[in-house]
């Protein structure tokens, strides 16, 4: 049973209803440990009072935030909570907007909206009225320890919600701008053209890990006492002419793409060839 990050209300308008959040989404990565080098122990981080110089516990530790090079103000917990929103109970929807004014450059983690106890309906009404209306909510929550505006959208089985960026933290990189005068219209026609071959559906499932696999299996290798494979590096032509290089991949991509099998498959057909014709000369001599 997925654990809940947080619980209040949701209020749009005269409107309320209790609901709780679950997280939509993870990273999975391959987690190492630290080992000492000579003997192959696990080594543990220590926390070191450079004042009395001694390690200690963690049960002495308070908060402290540097306000000055080396003076602090300490604060607990209960002065945090004396001073958290009204938005770390409550939920509020401040407007809606529409979907497509959103850049999805603001949006950072997501979360599955569900319903408490007695919220099926209004959640139900709003999630309907989002679906039909092409709308999003824009609401206003406190949690782990900060307060986030966050998007609230419907997908197919109920209401999502992206925390989101603010514009502060969106940096602003002079490198990142296009010169779109340097298109010329055939390439850019090859292009949209080489895009369209391209097109698909969007099915997630069809992509994974590589990089991940590719580490599992070195250290399952290991683990066996096998010798690690290294990946090959792919190689990368310079280009020179943009309009040839747009054909040539036009022609790939038009070419019918051959499972792995298929490619085997083919392959030990072209190395059996010569043997089969060699078999046949070898019979009209008899």
């Amino acid at each position: 049973m997925a654990s809940t990050v947080w619980k209040g209300h949701l209020t749009f308008g005269l409107v309320s209803l209790p609901v709780k959040l679950y997280s939509a989404a993870r990273s999975e990565t391959v987690s190492f440990n630290q080992l000492h080098k000579t003997d192959g122990s696990r080594v543990k981080q220590v926390l070191y009072c450079q004042a009395e110089d001694k390690p200690v516990p963690r049960s002495e530790l308070v908060k402290g935030y540097e306000y000055e090079k080396d003076r602090y103000v300490v604060i607990d917990e209960e002065e945090i909570k004396k001073v958290a929103p009204q938005t770390a109970k409550t939920m509020e929807i401040l407007e809606f907007v529409k979907a497509e004014e959103v850049d999805p450059v603001y949006l950072e983690s997501s979360y599955y909206l569900a319903p408490d106890e007695a919220g099926e309906k209004p959640y139900a009404l709003l999630f309907e009225a989002l679906r039909r209306s092409g709308y999003v909510g824009l609401a206003k929550v406190a949690m782990h320890n900060r307060e986030h505006i966050v998007i609230l959208r419907p997908g197919r089985r109920g209401i999502l919600m992206h925390t989101m960026y603010y514009a502060d933290e969106i940096r602003q990189v002079e490198e990142f701008r296009t010169d779109t005068s340097l298109v010329k219209d055939k390439e850019l026609e090859l292009a949209r053209t080489l895009v369209e071959s391209l097109a698909a559906a969007f099915e997630p499932e069809k992509y994974h890990d590589t990089y991940r696999d590719n580490l599992q299996a070195m250290i399952a290798a290991k683990a066996a006492g096998q010798q690690i494979v290294e990946t090959p590096a792919p190689h990368l032509a310079p280009v020179i002419d943009i309009m040839e290089a747009l054909k040539m991949s036009l022609e790939l991509a038009r070419k019918p793409v051959q499972s792995a099998a298929e490619a085997v498959s083919k392959g030990a057909e072209a190395a059996a060839e010569p043997a089969a014709k060699e078999k046949k000369r070898s019979v009209r001599a008899r």
